[in-house]
């Protein structure tokens, strides 16, 4: 019994570890920055959702949230990318998701919170 329950308790830990290792462990060599669009020769690819854009919409980025990017990562050249986000979570899982796919991504802003 006790067996049983110790390997129904290390099953749960290994299906568990990666999904939060992706959606709450910062990616690395990053930087948060915020985008001066004069300064920046980054292309702007914006990940938030579109209803949570309002009034601060950035006409020249690429709008594709992050629920699209696996449908349309075919859109997004491979160049450097300055990523916008609407919080952490989606930082992360986007950074991942763009990295993966072999897009370099040179540094991200978060749209409610001042970069450090």
């Amino acid at each position: 019994m006790v067996g049983l329950i110790f390997y129904l308790l290390l099953l749960t830990v290994v299906i568990l570890v990666p999904s939060l290792y992706k959606r709450y462990v910062p990616v690395k060599n990053v930087p948060c920055e915020k985008n001066n669009s004069k300064e920046h020769s980054a292309i702007l690819l914006d990940i938030r959702a579109y209803n949570q854009k309002q009034d601060d919409i950035n006409r020249d980025a690429l709008n594709i949230p992050y629920a699209y990017l696996k449908r349309f990562n075919k859109e997004i050249p491979h160049e450097n990318i300055h990523v916008i986000a609407s919080d952490k979570l989606e930082v992360n899982l986007g950074l991942r998701f763009l990295i993966g796919k072999g897009i370099k991504v040179t540094s991200y802003e978060i749209s409610d919170c001042v970069c450090k």
